[in-house]
């Protein structure tokens, strides 16, 4: 799929990226187990072999740590993973977040507590998403995971 801005997804856009890290997080894992069963990731290895590198990075660290590391590529933060992480193309940074998502399907990714509760803050951008088509919506998770880094 190539890429291109989608002007449909520019409110959602701008209304997430005005959440905390661990929010976007969420939504993000949110986002994935919505969308998982249309999903047929299937990436050129041009994409797929560096966000593997991105991704298999993450995995090495501890639970803990695998947070820290979303967190810091989320707020821009500068260190090796996020240099990786901002040297990949939108498609491959769409990749290492498929990638964690499945390690938190897994469980070789830190998962999102069984209790965690969006706040309220949260859902107007939900009901914003959920009305967008599904090729809108890997739109705006395109555009997401471009801006973070």
């Amino acid at each position: 799929m190539t890429y291109t801005a989608d002007e449909a997804t520019k409110p959602a856009l701008e209304t997430f990226q005005g959440f905390d890290a661990d929010t976007q997080l969420a939504l993000l894992w949110f986002g994935y187990l919505d969308l998982k069963e249309q999903l047929n990731p299937a990436p050129p290895s041009s994409v797929e072999a560096p966000a593997k590198a991105v991704f298999d990075q993450i995995l090495n660290l501890s639970k803990e740590e695998q947070l820290q590391a979303q967190r810091d590529i989320i707020n821009g933060a500068n260190n090796n993973i996020t240099q990786g992480y901002n040297a990949l193309s939108p498609n491959a940074k769409l990749d290492v977040w498929l990638m964690l998502a499945q390690g938190m399907d897994n469980g070789s990714v830190i998962q999102v507590p069984s209790d965690y509760q969006l706040p309220g803050e949260t859902d107007d951008f939900v009901a914003m998403v959920k009305n967008l088509e599904f090729e809108q919506r890997v739109n705006f998770m395109l555009s997401a995971v471009q801006k973070m880094g």
